[in-house]
């Protein structure tokens, strides 16, 4: 045997970076299974936020770099770029040390300094977003990103010189959401009972709290009993919360944090939800009809688009913060309970927005930038 022979290939290494929220770490969880699945060795550079969601792909290498964000006041913004200025000075010795053979970033401020360090290193880059408008991180780093990945067909912010460079992906989701894609929803009868899964995303939404066990309350008795609600509360308001159900005769499941969300998903008849793009993704790739309560609070409305974005497919229905009242949600309900036929028709086209291959598409892509096979491959 020869001494070339007994050198093993050392397998290709992808660092992906993502910011510390789960709207950018469910997704890059999800590429990273999809990239060992493939034989890749695989790392991830995030903020101190990320270091929360470990074992990440099964305990994949975490570094952890300084990022800035665009602060209000002067002193905060020179704060910033010293701390970004930093973070791109620790990117380039890590990307020095690992020699990555592509790095992907998934947005989030502290997603900018890998990313922007390969590119100043001619290290190929794909960024990926997962909203319907393009992020601020996202704006800064697609004019030099080889191939930018989204999640939906139409994203504002995208500027023209960039559109030939984006292919449309979709959002990856953890293997057990993707899984549910096939499976049909579930049976509702005409006076049977209707399972709502109502979550906040990670963060949680006390508007939920605050409006929904008071309207369910307020149902006639012969609804109140037909309803089996799921609900992410804070940890403080679920005595409350859940007194309320007693009360009323409503059959809850309260809890601050899901870590079943696909046998949630799964089982239930409606989702409502804040509309973040991990959570949008994952309730179309389950097929799930969803009321959208837009978080209201973001500059550039991301979450009202994507809601949009479902609802014009006739897949949800968007109501806005300030509209999510007893007397909106209750009209709304009592249709639901009277016709869920218009669940289950609302269920497929929420199907028809979902894109449950959206991992192994974002993977071929990145697979054939490490190949070398094309700088603009596509999905």
């Amino acid at each position: 045997m020869s001494m070339n022979e007994n050198i093993k290939t050392v397998p290709k290494l992808i660092l992906l970076s993502a910011g510390g929220t789960g709207g950018h770490m469910f997704p890059a969880d999800a590429l990273a299974q999809d990239l060992i699945s493939r034989g890749y060795r695989v790392a991830l550079a995030t903020d101190i936020r990320g270091k929360r969601f470990e074992p990440f792909a099964g305990g994949i290498p975490v570094y952890v770099l300084n990022s800035g964000t665009l602060g209000s006041g002067i002193i905060r913004k020179i704060k910033s770029v010293f701390s970004l200025g930093m973070g791109i000075l620790q990117a380039r010795k890590l990307l020095s040390d690992l020699k990555p053979s592509v790095v992907v970033g998934f947005g989030g401020y502290p997603s900018v300094p890998a990313v922007y360090a390969a590119q100043m290193m001619k290290i190929p880059t794909v960024i990926h977003e997962q909203n319907a408008i393009l992020g601020k991180a996202n704006v800064f780093l697609a004019p030099k990103a080889d191939k930018i990945a989204v999640a939906w067909a139409h994203v504002e912010g995208l500027e023209s010189a960039d559109e030939n460079r984006a292919v449309v992906t979709g959002n990856p989701v953890r293997p057990d959401i993707s899984g549910l894609y096939n499976k049909p929803f579930p049976t509702i009868e005409p006076d049977g009972t209707l399972r709502i899964f109502v979550t906040g995303g990670s963060q949680g939404a006390s508007v939920f709290g605050d409006v929904l066990p008071g309207a369910l309350a307020r149902l006639p008795g012969h609804y109140r009993a037909r309803l089996d609600i799921v609900q992410q509360c804070r940890e403080d308001e679920i005595e409350h919360v859940k007194s309320i159900y007693d009360n009323a005769g409503i059959k809850c499941d309260l809890r601050p944090f899901f870590k079943d969300m696909a046998l949630q998903l799964e089982r239930c008849h409606l989702v409502i939800a804040r509309s973040g793009a991990g959570t949008v993704s994952e309730v179309t790739t389950a097929g799930r009809p969803a009321i959208f309560v837009p978080y209201p609070h973001h500059a550039d409305q991301q979450q009202k688009r994507n809601a949009d974005a479902v609802a014009d497919a006739g897949g949800a229905w968007v109501m806005t913060q300030n509209g999510f009242t007893a007397e909106a949600l209750l009209a709304r309900l009592e249709t639901f309970l009277q016709n869920p036929e218009t669940l289950f028709r609302a269920a497929e086209n929420a199907r028809s927005c979902g894109r449950p291959d959206a991992a192994r598409k974002l993977g071929n892509i990145v697979m054939a930038m490490a190949s070398g096979w094309d700088k603009h491959p596509q999905g």
